[in-house]
C-alpha cells in the first residue's frame, strides 16, 4: 500500500500556463485534458481551459491543475497554500529557484536560514508561493 499528497493548483483559465511552466522548471511528463477533451466544457470560451493537468517528474516531484469554471465561485486568497520542494542537493535547490524565479516575485531571497543551508520563498507569475528548501534533520533537543 502506498499513499502520495500531490498539491492540486486551482486558477481561473491559467492553469495550462501555469503547468506549462512547472514542466519547463521540473521536466518530466505533462498531462493537459481540455473541457473540450472532456466533453464538458461549460461555456464555448471555457472548451480550451483544463479540465485535469499534470506535471509528473521522474525524480518524483508532482503537481496537479485545473481551472475552476466561471460558474463556480473562485478565491485564490492571499495566503492560501505554499508550495514546498525540498532536496537534499543545495545545487538542485538553486537550479530549480533559478528556473522559478523568472518573472516571480521573490518573498525571500534563497540564502542560509537557521533550519537550512538553502531556503528561499518567492510568488510566481501566476500567484503561486513556492517555498525551496535544503532538507536537514532537525534536533529539538
Amino acid at each position: 500500500m502506498s499513499v502520495t499528497t500531490t498539491p492540486h493548483l486551482n486558477f481561473r483559465g491559467a492553469a495550462k500556463a501555469a503547468l506549462e511552466f512547472y514542466h519547463s522548471v521540473f521536466g518530466g511528463r505533462l498531462i493537459l485534458v481540455s473541457n473540450a477533451d472532456a466533453h464538458s466544457a461549460e461555456t464555448p470560451a471555457e472548451a480550451d481551459q483544463i479540465k485535469f493537468g499534470q506535471v509528473i517528474g521522474a525524480d518524483g516531484f508532482q503537481i496537479m491543475a485545473y481551472d475552476v469554471p466561471a460558474s463556480a465561485s473562485y478565491d485564490q486568497g492571499e495566503k492560501s497554500v505554499f508550495v514546498s520542494v525540498r532536496s537534499d542537493s543545495a545545487d538542485e535547490i538553486a537550479t530549480l529557484w533559478g528556473r522559478l524565479a523568472q518573472g516571480s516575485t521573490i518573498v525571500e531571497d534563497l540564502g542560509p536560514s537557521v533550519f537550512s543551508p538553502a531556503y528561499g520563498m518567492l510568488k510566481d507569475r501566476f500567484g503561486v508561493t513556492w517555498v525551496l528548501d535544503v532538507a536537514v534533520a532537525w534536533d529539538a533537543a
